[in-house]
Parts: C-alpha cells; structure tokens; sequence
C-alpha cells in the first residue's frame, strides 16, 4: 500500500455527456489560498462553470471534496464537502458529509472529484485508484436508499446515492453517505438531473499520513483532551445527540412551534434528547473517526433506528405540532429511504398546514395531526398531485398561492429550528448566509442562548461576531472537520476558559474586535501546519476563510443576489411570538447595515472591488 504525504492534489474532472475524465492537479498556492474541501471545490467550479448555469443543466457543475485532514485520523476528521449550484435557491449551496464516501475518495489517491455535463441514461460512476469506469443504473432507478446502497456497493466500496427524490427532481432532494447525508440545497435533483444514481468509491490504495507525524501527534492530542473535557462535546452531544439543543431552545422560546408562531410548548420535552436517551436505549451511531460521539440510534418498537438530528425533530416535530417520537422517527425514515431534506419538507408541511387553515390551498394537514403527513412525503418524493407543487419548495408555494407573510425562508431555503425573534444575531447569520437560511454558516445562537456571552436581543456586536464566524467556519468546512469541534477547540484554550464569564461577556459586547482578536482557535491551523508541512498563522488560515466567503457570496452576486434577498420572513420582522409579552421582532436593517459595512460590501451587499484585490478573487468575465 502506498502512502500520501498530507494530500495528493490529484482531482478527477469527469464529463458525463463525453464519458470521459481527466486529471488536475492542485498547485501549491492554489491549496494555501483555498486550503481544501468547501474552499478548493468553490475555486475549481468557479474557475470552470459559467454564472448562468442552469443548476439542472448540463453545465451545472457537482465538486465533491474531502479535506486535508481527511484520513489522518484527526479529531472528527471524517467528512467530505459537496459545492454546486443549488436547483432550490438559484445559488451556490454547499454541504458537509459524514458518511464512508469521503475515506474512500480520498484512500484511493484523490483529493476531489469534479463532475460535468449530463448522461443521456442512468449512469452509475465508479472511482478507484486508476480513474473512473461508468456503469449503466437503468437496473437501479427508481430504488430507495437503503436498496441503492445495498444493490451498488460491494466489498470496501461506498457510495454517494439518490433516492426517487433526486431521480424526480424534487428541489430539496439530498444525497446519502451511509446513514448520513449532504442535505440541504437540492444536491440530489442536481444528480438526478445528470442521471447519476450514485457515485461509487473503492479506496484502500493510499494511507494519509502527515508531514509532521511528532507535531500532528502533539495537537491530535490536545484536540482530544479538549473535546473530552467540553461539556458541550463529551456531556451534551455525547449523551444526548444534538437534541440537547431542545430543552434550552425551548426554556429561552426560540424553538419552532406551529410554523414560527410560537417559541416554546408545553409538551416539547417529549421529544428532547434526555427523554429519548431515557426510554429508547440510544446507542452511539456515527461518522468514523469521531470523538465527540453525537449520532445515536435508538430502539423504537423492536427496531433500532437511527435517532432524529435536532433540525428534523423540530421541524417535522414541535414546529407541526407534533410531539409523538415514534411519529418523528417515521417521518425520518420516509426523507431518508425517498432522499428528501427534513428541514426543507417540514417547513414546507408547516407552511402548507398553515396556508390550509386560511383557506389558501386546500388540504387536510393541520397542526396537531398527524394524518395525511406520510401521504405528503410519498407525493412529494413522487411528485404527485399536489405534491408536485410541495417539491418545489416553500417560496415557490408562497408565490403561486399567497401567504408569503409566513414562508419561512431566505433565498428559497427553509429555515433552521432557531427561531431568531430571541436571538437576533442569529437573525442576521440567517439572512446574510450564502446558501440560504442556513444556522451553519455562523452559529451565534451559541454566543446568545447556550452560552449567554452575548445579549441575545441587542444588536451590539452581531455584526463583528457574524463576520468572524462565517470565517472560521469556512476554515473549518475546508480542513474539512466537524463544526461540532468549535466548542471544544475555542472554548478549552487556557484564555478563554479561566477568563471569567462575566468579563469575557463584557470584552465581546463592548470590544468585539478585541475579543476576537484573543480568541484562540490555533489548534486548526496546528492541523493544518503539521498536516501539510507549511507554516500558516492563525491569522494567514482565518483570511482564507474569509476569502472562501467572500468567493461564495461573490459568485452568488453574479447569480443575481443582492441586499433585497438579504432578507427575513416577514412574520420575524413584524409579527412577535406567541408567549412573548414584548413581542419583540428583529431589527435587522442596522445589523445588515453594519455588516456589509464590515465585509467590504457596498450598499447594495456586492463585494467590492478593493475586496476582491486584497483578497486575490479575479473578477468573473
């Protein structure tokens, strides 16, 4: 078996009209400036695939990208980032995955995977250490996950597949790594468009190893310690799954309640990790390496299942009206076994159950029932009568019908289960995030509610805190590890946790740029440093993040974006919570303003020309 040395920077372009592929490779600045994953994949698209693309079109291009750190067995290392222009919003979208794919890729000496044109039939693409074979998929169309997964795979081998929904072209259709996905934004109608029923890997020729085993091994250690001795990591998330989230969401009434009515139910903690942990038998059920142990299945009427992440909980859940775990865990089920986002089909359920109640379409879901939600998912995956019309997303459905006051979306992508009338900088996170309403981009509801660092309904510092973690998340879906390490590797460093509370609150409200500027998060660019043996300073890697941002947002500019689809729901801007005696909304004009402001951007939210030069982006021709 042959070793790589930190990365091969060999990446596979594919051209499915042609059957043919070729290979480039990466050159050293381009892996400095770009560091890998999310960054590198948004560079070689942007350098290849024209603006106007259509994003169901041959010229619609798919970069599938795993890290740096991907099989150095770094802390949380095994995920692989996806970059394409998304058939639901009309922009990039990208999207992080756990799952066996990414190892595989990357074991069989690739560092990315580039896919152009279109078959005319369906076509299974098969990847090993020598190229790519195409396979015909005529056998497998029209399989549900888990029958494609079974049916391609064979031996060591994993795969990337769709389900019906992707095959459909169902806009918020996803893609499965295993039993994980890359979820939102469309990816798997993106494929099924292409006629790709799946992308099989079969790796093992390669070992990763690093450039400096001695200082990888050092900071692989300390990340370690970190991770085990964050509460977040190896108390809440490891106990719980990321439904530790439900129970504060609920006491600080900002969890999702009958399509963002409401913030908090009575009934919510039916459905919260603790309870689930108590009754269901979880056990750990995760992406490989993995320290912080978050995924979880659980025994659910004699058979064991993987456990609701917190977004599907919530939006198929309590945001319906829902509280029946059981119920939850089907629901799952169904998006999983057809390939469909589960926040995207419950927000699109929510909306529709409140459309129907006012008489805008006429249907028999209703908040608080269950009936009818199964036959919903099915005719959405199979787009069906009225579910033709559901598949194509909640804006869509707002637009044709009414009720635009309540779709709950940015850019066309439904919102996450943070309701930000309580958290108003995660209001802002939502309505500049390149890829929609999207709580990844800049998780700041941490800093509000979770961790109670900043006041959560002042804009004071929202703006400054927004940019900086829009950044380092960039970094971070670049290296690529789980953003689940954040808490551990900002929060453990001897700076931030033996500073008190109270004057680290104080030091980010009223010196944002200060605290900021204490803020270490140098165990990332120590993986990176000891992973490809070039020297990076903290400062040098956070700049690359930014330049990663700044690329997204500038080629969603040339898309047509702009300050007007910087934007929020209605209902937060106008309309307070139920609960709420304050009825408080978000101010988000000042905060949009002082963010652009910050970013480089002019009025309008365009990046501007001096931005673009400093940070070495080429404007597009």
């Amino acid at each position: 078996m042959k070793c790589i040395t930190g990365t091969s920077n060999r990446v596979l372009e594919v051209d499915l009209g042609t059957r043919s592929f070729s290979v480039y490779i990466v050159s050293r600045e381009e892996r400095r400036q770009w560091l890998g994953a999310k960054g590198l994949g948004l560079k070689l698209v942007y350098d290849r695939m024209p603006m106007n693309a259509d994003p169901l079109g041959p010229d619609n291009m798919v970069a599938l990208m795993p890290g740096v750190l991907m099989g150095t067995g770094a802390p949380c290392s095994g995920r692989f980032h996806a970059v394409t222009r998304s058939p639901m919003t009309g922009i990039m979208t990208s999207s992080s995955c756990g799952g066996p794919f990414g190892m595989q890729l990357k074991t069989a000496g690739w560092d990315g995977l580039l896919i152009r044109g279109q078959s005319s039939d369906p076509v299974i693409v098969r990847v090993d250490s020598e190229g790519v074979v195409f396979e015909d998929a005529r056998p497998f169309w029209g399989m549900n996950i888990s029958e494609s997964q079974k049916a391609m795979v064979h031996g060591k081998e994993s795969a990337l597949v769709i389900g019906p929904a992707g095959e459909k072209g169902v806009v918020f259709a996803n893609v499965a790594s295993g039993h994980r996905f890359l979820g939102r934004g469309g990816i798997g109608a993106v494929l099924g468009a292409k006629k790709v029923k799946g992308i099989v890997a079969e790796g093992g020729n390669f070992t990763i190893a690093p450039a400096s085993p001695k200082a990888f091994s050092r900071v692989k250690k300390r990340g370690n310690a970190y991770i085990q001795r964050n509460e977040t990591s190896a108390v809440g998330l490891r106990n719980y799954g990321t439904n530790m989230n439900l129970n504060p969401g609920n006491e600080a009434n900002i969890l999702p309640v009958h399509n963002f009515q409401a913030g908090r139910h009575d009934r919510s903690f039916e459905l919260s990790g603790e309870m689930t942990k108590d009754i269901h038998d979880t056990r750990y059920h995760t992406c490989k390496p993995c320290t912080i142990l978050c995924g979880h299945s659980g025994n659910y009427s004699g058979t064991r299942m993987p456990v609701p992440e917190f977004e599907t909980t919530v939006l198929l859940g309590t945001n319906l009206g829902l509280f029946d775990r059981e119920q939850n865990v089907e629901f799952n089920r169904i998006c999983f076994e057809q390939g469909m986002d589960t926040i995207s089909a419950g927000g699109i359920l929510a909306w529709v159950m409140e459309a129907s109640e006012k008489g805008l379409v006429s249907t028999a879901l209703r908040f608080g029932s269950p009936e009818g939600i199964r036959e919903a998912l099915m005719s959405m995956a199979a787009k069906e009568g009225f579910g033709a019309e559901m598949a194509m997303g909640t804006r869509y459905l707002a637009r044709r019908y009414g009720g635009r006051s309540f779709a709950m979306e940015v850019k066309g992508l439904e919102m996450a289960a943070y309701d930000p009338r309580g958290c108003v900088g995660q209001g802002l996170a939502y309505a500049v995030a390149n890829r929609g309403a999207c709580h990844l981009s800049a998780y700041l509801v941490a800093l509000e509610v979770y961790f109670g660092l900043l006041n959560r309904h002042s804009t004071r510092s929202k703006a400054e805190f927004v940019c900086f973690l829009e950044n380092l998340t960039c970094v971070i879906n670049s290296l690529q590890s789980c953003q689940f390490t954040m808490f551990a590797y900002t929060l453990e460093p001897p700076l931030s946790k033996y500073t008190p509370d109270f004057i680290l609150s104080l030091l980010m409200r009223y010196v944002p740029k200060l605290a900021i500027g204490l803020m270490d998060f140098s165990l990332y660019t120590r993986l990176w440093t000891s992973v490809m043996g070039e020297r990076m300073s903290s400062a040098e890697i956070l700049k690359a993040g930014e330049r990663i941002h700044v690329l997204e947002r500038y080629m969603n500019t040339c898309m047509g974006i702009s300050r007007q689809d910087d934007r929020l729901p209605e209902r937060l801007l106008t309309e307070g919570r139920r609960g709420d005696d304050k009825k408080r909304t978000v101010p988000l004009e000042k905060m949009l303003h002082a963010y652009y402001r910050l970013r480089g951007y002019d009025r309008n939210g365009i990046p501007e020309g001096k931005l673009l030069k400093r940070l070495g982006i080429k404007a597009a021709g």
